[in-house]
């Protein structure tokens, strides 16, 4: 299981990320102005982690794999962290896909 760390940046926007058991964060959010737009989109996250077609899988400039997660309106929900290998990236779609909807929140702001 994981859990939703909300964070409040420099800039004062406040953004989650989905970390796994060992702290290693899996996904990361785009900053929102307020806590309650943060919070939908970790309920954004629990939805549309349950669609394959969601997860859009990408590799970056240097050839690392990372993935993002969609809403079904094509926005980006969050981002995860670049990879060494696909099949790494393949395993924290599986981490969000199985574990992102029981994940607790934890507001640290």
């Amino acid at each position: 299981m994981g859990k939703f760390v909300i964070t409040r940046r420099t800039n004062g926007e406040f953004q989650f990320n989905l970390k796994a058991n060992n702290g290693q964060t899996i996904l990361s959010s785009e900053g929102y102005t307020t806590k309650a737009a943060c919070t939908n989109g970790i309920e954004s996250v629990k939805t549309n982690s349950q669609d394959d077609s969601r997860f859009d899988r990408r590799e970056s400039s240097n050839g690392k794999p990372y993935f993002n997660l969609r809403a079904s309106n094509g926005q980006i929900i969050g981002s995860s962290e670049m990879y060494e290998s696909t099949s790494a990236r393949e395993n924290g779609i599986e981490f969000v896909k199985k574990n992102a909807i029981d994940s607790i929140i934890d507001s640290q702001e």
